[in-house]
């Protein structure tokens, strides 16, 4: 369903595993940038009534799930710690369009934030079923099924306003491209992606 092209290395787990306060604060920051990154989609297009409408409750969720997470570390007497550089959604957004038309920004927008709801969702399932823990295996569980959500949302919003042609396009190449992000990446279990 994620058509993500290179799945993550599974000794990814154990390594999140090993690094459990690493891992849950660079997920809160990831849901921080979620929401942040939903609330700059609804500012830039706040003439697109449809996508403001579809995104204004998941920043909401977003927002939710970072608090969450900092129960999480709460729960654990774990430390939130400091920001990381997050080399994956940078590299991404490296491929975006620079310059060109509104609508090929609006497109490239969607297809990062879903990319990254993809990923995010596969590794919440990597964690769910890997998980020693039990609260944290059915805390990830639950929010694997929020991300896979929130990926066909913005796969839906692209085809909302362009044609889905020229979606499955730029999303092939986003995969394509995505997998040799993947492939280049050290494997680190204190990083969400």
């Amino acid at each position: 369903m994620l058509h993500l092209q290179l799945p993550t290395d599974p000794r990814w787990t154990e390594l999140a595993q090993e690094s459990i306060e690493a891992i849950l604060t660079d997920h809160a920051y990831c849901e921080q940038k979620a929401a942040s990154s939903c609330i700059s989609l609804i500012v830039t297009y706040n003439h697109l009534p449809k996508l403001v409408d579809t995104l204004a409750p998941i920043v909401a969720e977003e927002w939710t799930h970072f608090e969450m997470v900092l129960e999480q570390l709460r729960k654990r007497n774990l430390i939130f710690g400091g920001k990381r550089k997050d080399e994956y959604a940078l590299k991404l957004r490296n491929f975006m369009v620079k310059g060109g038309s509104e609508e090929m920004r609006l497109l490239d927008n969607l297809l990062v934030n879903a990319l990254i709801e993809a990923r995010s969702c596969e590794r919440f399932k990597m964690l769910s079923n890997t998980m020693e823990d039990e609260e944290l295996k059915k805390f990830y569980r639950e929010l694997m099924v929020s991300e896979a959500r929130h990926y066909t949302v913005f796969i839906s919003l692209a085809k909302e306003y362009l044609p889905k042609e020229k979606v499955d396009k730029r999303w092939q190449e986003f995969l394509n491209y995505e997998s040799e992000i993947m492939k280049s990446l050290e494997l680190r279990g204190d990083r969400m992606h």
